[in-house]
């Protein structure tokens, strides 16, 4: 960039304070819509036609006596980005950055439901019912105290770590006044942990194995996090307002979205000169 010195802290401190945080969110947002479309064709790995996405997120933590904005418990203070994550290219279609308080089921409500699309996320059966009222699919994990009741089973693979694939219907007072539609159960062992994990999805026509590779796809969501917090250290904040905190994390996104673009339209250009030296230039 042409600098001769390090900038100062105090330098960036400032910088991060004045301008409204929500300029960078829209940046962002611009850069996320450019990268979707170079990664929109990548392969996941599965034999899925719909796109797919995971939900999860992340916690700053921070102390309650200099960010004291930033609710979480009485005796500190923190920070949350929620993301979801399209797995296709592990691009986020969607962040948002709250306080600590804030669980991942409400942050489910700010987000918008496209139809078709398969989500890996919480099970908060009100809005897993929204999504399937909406014409689109989900994949969670289902909770060990769970009480339903088995309509029908299909028979499964054992060899592959599958255990069971049942369709179901929720007993509890609360979850089935929630969700009172039929859900498929799957029971299945992963073979490399030796974890079993039961799965609840509202899709009855994928594969059960391919339905249990969904929700491993959720872990790309954990490495995006990683790569945010490793590479571009958002955990060392140069100040201490909320509009400078947002300002650090909104910038690190946009650092992420553009080397995901500078990496993409360079492999593009490789595999352009490629296809040029090895069939075009021949014929020439």
């Amino acid at each position: 960039m042409g600098l001769r010195k390090p900038i100062a802290k105090s330098t960036l401190a400032g910088a991060n304070d004045r301008p409204d945080w929500r300029i960078w969110a829209d940046v962002a947002a611009i850069l996320i819509r450019h990268s979707r479309k170079l990664y929109v064709n990548d392969d996941i790995g599965l034999d899925v036609e719909n796109t797919a996405y995971a939900l999860d997120s992340t916690t700053i933590d921070l102390c309650l006596s200099l960010f004291p904005w930033a609710d979480f418990r009485s005796t500190k203070a923190a920070v949350k980005m929620h993301t979801l994550l399209d797995l296709c290219g592990q691009i986020s279609s969607f962040i948002h950055v709250s306080d600590g308080k804030m669980t991942d089921a409400k942050a489910l409500h700010l987000i918008g439901i496209e139809a078709g699309a398969i989500n890996a996320a919480t099970s908060f059966f009100s809005r897993l019912y929204a999504l399937h009222q909406a014409a689109a699919f989900f994949v969670t994990r289902a909770k060990t105290n769970m009480n339903y009741h088995r309509i029908s089973s299909c028979s499964v693979d054992k060899t592959s770590g599958l255990y069971s694939d049942q369709s179901i219907i929720l007993d509890g007072f609360y979850a089935r006044q929630d969700y009172s539609e039929h859900l498929r159960r799957i029971n299945f062992c992963d073979p490399e942990t030796k974890k079993k994990l039961i799965f609840l999805t509202n899709n009855f026509t994928l594969p059960a194995l391919t339905i249990s590779k969904l929700y491993k796809q959720r872990w790309h969501v954990e490495l995006f996090f990683k790569w945010i917090k490793k590479n571009l250290h958002i955990r060392h904040l140069f100040r201490n307002s909320e509009n400078a905190v947002k300002t650090q994390i909104w910038t690190a996104v946009c650092v992420y979205m553009l080397a995901a673009i500078i990496k993409k339209e360079l492999s593009l250009k490789v595999s352009l000169y490629a296809f040029y030296t090895n069939f075009v230039r021949p014929l020439i």
